[in-house]
């Protein structure tokens, strides 16, 4: 069994090559030439130098493949262009399913992301995957590039390709190098305050995010979609389980509602500025609302389960430590 997976030395892509690796299956990994490996390091991979929207070195990488999981994308969003979101997430998206396509791969995985739903609906508290895209897509680039990812996907099922989209929701866990999740432990571990909007997110643990890849490669219906998702918290129930797990003290400074919108503007002109901050406009304003998401049918239909947040700040942190990344980011003492 041999499986080609891009983006595999970001935070998915590298917990999806240690969950094949504990399976036995061979791994053929999609690296750019500046791309660093320290999340696989360690882990049995054969890497392949290339690009997702070159399909020349695409297609004979992907001969002999059973199964393609297409992770890359831009995750960071907020510090990226928009063009450079939707050349990379859209574009590079349909060249790695044509590659497929003309490989004869069995099975094809797309990595989209919770994002692709929108914002939540006034009646209806979790979104599911029958929740369609529902903002401008200047306002929310990101989602909106892998709202298009997935309706490139259902083009190629009717061409012949047995693909199938995953959505994950925040990914909690070990390999996260570029600290996108694992911000919250550093602010944590830092100490002081900690703002916290009234809104919330849903985490899911990187290990059940990579079962959940690997399942949809084995029971995912083709054109259908998969929500992993874990736990629905507010901010300040982040910060406390993460306080609680890791006998920090970082204290909430609570934002109500009516101080994101100028907020918001003045991280826009900070923005403009040339300052590079951890957040961006649209950001700021998604704090305030609770973005919860239901996983019912990833149980019923993929078979998964989702292990508690408090277990994934854990092993994250269990991670950073064993690798020394606390210190990389000025944390000596805890």
């Amino acid at each position: 069994m041999r499986a080609f997976v891009t983006g595999c030395t970001g935070t998915v892509g590298a917990n999806l090559v240690a969950a094949l690796n504990q399976r036995g299956i061979e791994v053929v990994g999609l690296r750019r030439k500046t791309s660093p490996d320290d999340a696989v390091a360690g882990l049995d991979i054969n890497f392949v130098t290339g690009d997702i929207l070159d399909i020349e070195t695409l297609r004979p990488a992907m001969e002999g493949i059973d199964w393609v999981f297409h992770v890359a994308a831009i995750s960071d969003y907020w510090r990226t262009p928009a063009e450079v979101i939707y050349r990379v997430n859209v574009e590079g998206a349909r060249t790695v399913m044509e590659a497929a396509l003309q490989a004869g791969v069995s099975r094809f995985v797309l990595t989209s992301s919770t994002a692709s739903l929108g914002m939540p609906r006034a009646d209806k508290p979790l979104m599911d995957e029958t929740d369609v895209f529902n903002l401008e897509g200047a306002d929310f680039p990101y989602g909106y590039s892998k709202h298009l990812a997935e309706e490139a996907m259902r083009e190629y099922v009717g061409k012949g390709l047995s693909a199938t989209a995953v959505l994950p929701s925040a990914v909690m866990g070990p390999r996260d190098l570029r600290f996108n999740v694992g911000e919250l432990i550093i602010r944590a571990l830092k100490g002081g305050l900690v703002p916290t909007p009234d809104g919330g997110l849903n985490f899911v643990d990187a290990t059940d995010c990579s079962e959940g890849h690997i399942a949809a490669a084995e029971h995912g219906k083709p054109g259908e979609r998969y929500l992993l998702a874990g736990d629905n918290l507010t901010h300040a129930e982040t910060l406390a389980i993460i306080n609680e797990t890791l006998g920090t003290s970082a204290r909430p400074l609570h934002l109500p509602r009516w101080t994101l919108p100028p907020l918001a503007e003045i991280v826009n002109v900070l923005q403009l500025l040339g300052i590079e901050l951890p957040v961006d406009k649209g950001r700021v304003l998604f704090s305030g609302e609770r973005i919860y998401y239901d996983n019912e049918r990833a149980r019923t239909e993929l078979g998964l389960s989702f292990r508690p947040f408090a277990e994934s700040v854990q092993s994250a942190y269990d991670w950073y430590v064993a690798h020394d990344y606390l210190q990389k980011r000025g944390i000596h003492d805890h």
